[in-house]
């Protein structure tokens, strides 16, 4: 596809997607949510992707909505919403990235404010560069948290930790970032990349599709579940099928004989009938 502001890659089973305006420090736009979005929903129908690696092209990972145009960039909320419609309402990109049945991980390479750092709540992973900052700036523009993000940090950060990020609007960080759990490593900005292809490759060499596609969407749904009754029934369930099949015969055989497992189980056909979607 012919994207306009970003860009794919893909390559051993790693795409790695790149916000791509650095002119603007990859300034966000209704454009980079359609696209974001679009390369999500291909990601998650396609076998030959295995995790989602995104960052940002030069000095920024994304400084935010791009307001050069002046406050009208957020009258009508199209800066956050895809143009497709689904059901009469306007299709979040955000549920395209938490919906996707990859891993995903944020490489933040450099300033991620707004929009720029609520776009990396629902993946699964975020890393950062000594050389990025933060900033839940919402209310010093007049604006609540969007993007879901209400939902998510406190699910990752708490909500102690949560509140005061947002009630100040300041900017921090990596350091800061890193203390309240909002990304797990700081590295030097050289190493960011590797790093990230690093965890990537780990994920990609060592697991099996199906069952990493199934953990990510349970850590999810049941993190925060009030206890675990709901999930008792339907882990059993799963590792009932699963422990039948042949990922799992693969996965004991490339233990027992000290090499790299090929699962063939596959996302797009093989997920088990004891899990329900969400949504």
């Amino acid at each position: 596809m012919d994207d306009r502001h970003i860009t794919t890659d893909l390559a051993d089973g790693i795409l790695t997607i790149t916000l791509n305006r650095p002119e603007r420090l990859n300034a966000f736009t209704g454009t980079m949510s359609r696209e974001l979005g679009q390369a999500f929903c291909r990601a998650d129908e396609d076998d030959a992707v295995r995790v989602v690696l995104v960052t940002g092209a030069g000095r920024g990972f994304c400084a935010g909505a791009d307001i050069s145009g002046g406050a009208d960039a957020f009258a009508d909320g199209a800066v956050f919403n895809a143009a497709e419609r689904e059901s009469g309402a306007a299709r979040s990109f955000i549920l395209d990235i938490h919906e996707c049945r990859k891993p995903s991980i944020a490489a933040i390479n450099g300033p991620a404010v707004g929009v720029g750092i609520t776009m990396a709540l629902p993946m699964d992973i975020r890393i950062a560069s000594t050389e990025a900052r933060f900033g839940f700036v919402f209310a010093r523009r007049g604006l609540v948290p969007e993007a879901g993000s209400a939902w998510f940090l406190p699910r990752l950060v708490g909500l102690p930790q949560a509140l005061r990020w947002c009630l100040s609007g300041g900017v921090f960080g990596a350091e800061e970032a890193l203390r309240g759990g909002l990304v797990s490593e700081v590295v030097a900005p050289e190493a960011l990349l590797p790093a990230a292809r690093a965890i990537a490759r780990e994920i990609a060499d060592n697991t099996a599709p199906v069952a990493l596609a199934l953990t990510r969407q349970m850590l999810w749904r049941f993190g925060s579940a009030p206890d675990p009754r709901e999930l008792l029934g339907i882990d059993y369930a799963l590792s009932r099928e699963l422990g039948a099949g042949p990922d799992v015969k693969e996965g004991v055989a490339a233990f027992l004989g000290k090499r790299r497992p090929e699962f063939p189980g596959r996302v797009s056909r093989d997920m088990p009938a004891a899990w329900r979607r969400p949504g």
